[in-house]
Order: C-alpha cells, then sequence, then structure tokens
C-alpha cells in the first residue's frame, strides 16, 4: 500500500512531532527529504484516509466532556441507526462490535451538560436506550503505537488534570482539529507562532495532550482484527489489574469504566489491535491467564464495521 517513505513518515512521526516555526522542514531533515515532498506525502496519507489528521491528541476530560457509550440495535435497523448516531458532530468513533449491544461510540462535547444532551438526542431519534460508560480510571491509552512491534511509551498513569479554561478550550477546539500541512501550521490559528508553541508544549508537559503527530486510522493499514475485551472485576482489585494489564505489549488501550447495571456488568477494559483473528484471540488468552482475568467473567468484541472515525469535537 505505501512506499518506504511513505510508511516511515506515517509510522515514526505519530509522536513527536516537531514543535518549531517549520515543523515538516525538521522533519525533512531528519528523513533526507525535502519540505515540500513531506507535506505533499503527508497530503496523500490523509487524503487516502490513512491518517485521519496531524495534530494533538488530547486526555479525556480535558479540553471537554467524553463518554464511551453503547447501544443494542436490530439487526436490520443497524446502518440507518449508525448514521444518525453519527450525524452528531460530537460523535467520533463509531463501530460495530460482535454483540448483542452492538454499536459503540465515543461521543464528546464542550461540557458534561452538553454531552448528555447529545446522548439524550440520539436516543430521542432513534427509539433507543444509551448506555452510558465514563471513564473511571486509566491505565495506558495511546493508540500511537509502533506499527511494526507495537512498542510505545508506556509511562506511569499520571494523577487529575485540572481541565482547561474556556479560553484554551476554544484554542484546544480549533487544532484538535489538525493541523493545515503548510509550511507554517502554527501560524495559522490567530496567535503567534511562539505563544501557540509554548501553549501546545505546556499542554504536553501538563499530561493534557497525549501526543502530537499523525493519527492513523489502523483498519485502513490492515488491523481489522481489533477487540475490545471487557471483564467484571471487583473494584477493590480492578485498579491493581488495570496497571497490570496496561503493561502488557499486547495492549494497545487499557482503562476503568463505570458499568451500565443491568445490562452491562463489566468494568474494566483493554483493546487487542491485530490483523488476524486468530493471532489476536491467541493474544487475549495469554494476557487473561498471564494477569489472573481468566477467573472473572468477561467476553470479547470483535470489530466488525467502522461508521465513522474522526477527530473529537470540543466546541
Amino acid at each position: 500500500m505505501l512506499d518506504a517513505t511513505s510508511y516511515r513518515l506515517l509510522n515514526s512521526w505519530q509522536r513527536d512531532f516537531p514543535l518549531v516555526p517549520r515543523p515538516f522542514a525538521a522533519i525533512a531533515e531528519a528523513c533526507a527529504l525535502d519540505e515540500e515532498e513531506v507535506i505533499q506525502r503527508f497530503g496523500q496519507l490523509r487524503s487516502r484516509g490513512l491518517i485521519d489528521r496531524i495534530g494533538p491528541v488530547f486526555r479525556p476530560n480535558t479540553a471537554g466532556a467524553s463518554t464511551l457509550a453503547a447501544m443494542a440495535v436490530p439487526g436490520e435497523r443497524l446502518e440507518a441507526v449508525a448514521g444518525q448516531v453519527s450525524a452528531h458532530a460530537g460523535v467520533n468513533h463509531n463501530y460495530e462490535r460482535e454483540n448483542r449491544i452492538n454499536l459503540w461510540f465515543v461521543a464528546t462535547a464542550p461540557s458534561e451538560a452538553a454531552l448528555q444532551w447529545t446522548l439524550s438526542r440520539i436516543e430521542h431519534e432513534t427509539g433507543l436506550a444509551v448506555l452510558r460508560l465514563p471513564l473511571v480510571e486509566e491505565f495506558h491509552i495511546d493508540l500511537g503505537f509502533d506499527l511494526e512491534d507495537h512498542s510505545v511509551p508506556r509511562a506511569q498513569p499520571q494523577g487529575p488534570v485540572a481541565p482547561l479554561v474556556d479560553e484554551e478550550r476554544q484554542l484546544a477546539a480549533r487544532v484538535a482539529a489538525g493541523l493545515p500541512l503548510e509550511p507554517r501550521p502554527f501560524a495559522t490559528f490567530g496567535l503567534s507562532e511562539p505563544e501557540l508553541i509554548g501553549t501546545l508544549q505546556r499542554w504536553l508537559d501538563a499530561g493534557i495532550v497525549r501526543r502530537i503527530g499523525a493519527v492513523v486510522r489502523h483498519r485502513r493499514l490492515g488491523y481489522e482484527a481489533n477487540a475490545m475485551v471487557v471483564w467484571d472485576v471487583p473494584d477493590a482489585q480492578a485498579s491493581d489489574a488495570g496497571r497490570g494489564l496496561a503493561a502488557d505489549s499486547a495492549v494497545t488501550l487499557c482503562y476503568r469504566r463505570a458499568r451500565a447495571l443491568p445490562d452491562w456488568p463489566y468494568n474494566l477494559y483493554c483493546m487487542v489491535h491485530g490483523r488476524e483473528r486468530a493471532d489476536v484471540t491467541q493474544e487475549i488468552e495469554r494476557v487473561a491467564a498471564r494477569h489472573g482475568l481468566a477467573r472473572y467473567p468477561g467476553t470479547v468484541l470483535f470489530s466488525k464495521r467502522c461508521f465513522s472515525q474522526r477527530a473529537a469535537r470540543y466546541g
């Protein structure tokens, strides 16, 4: 699908995007290319749907409010309901998964009240209940993994971070949509380049921004056997279990969420990404055994269809 140069740009610059006035020139120098070619290649990657954007990835609930949500949709209505859900600007990821509760999406909004309004509107429009599954504790949330060996920095989870104030949240909403692919992208947001670069660096240092770089669409690159795995772990053991799980190289996401009883008793989640279903299933079995999770009730939800994948909207 890709020549070696474009693959390197896509894979190597998922994080550590240069915070300098001419970032694509800095990448070009590191890759023995020229600035124009780097911009052109990133543009091709985006137009082909292999990356969604180049920009910051914010820690959940810092630039706005967000939650995972799910619905049990009759099969004959699934495409229509998925379209209604994806039509909401606040819905960024929207997937069909193998389960009776089969439509899973992430919703974001500027505030918790606005988020709940969006979910209530979806319930009203579809006539179906929406399970709200807010984040309780994060252990590892970083999909910027190396496409060769799945390696990714696995720092200790940070403590609470104060949400952005209104003025900062408005800026976050704009940069979250992605940086323009032009020589001086930081000069296009109404701030001086030093001010915007300094703000992004400060957000990175504070943990408000997870990383800055290319946001990959993994399914387009052959990662089609992706599974969300959930367990019902006693709350007293959930944090220790999550920290152990998050350290495993096969795990690409890991967090604890609120249960939605009686329909959804699970509280510990992880994602395993892969190209072949058999390989992913084997990894899940290994992970569960290694981390003592096989004794808890759980289930595996493989992704089937992607209805929407786009940048979170905070404004």
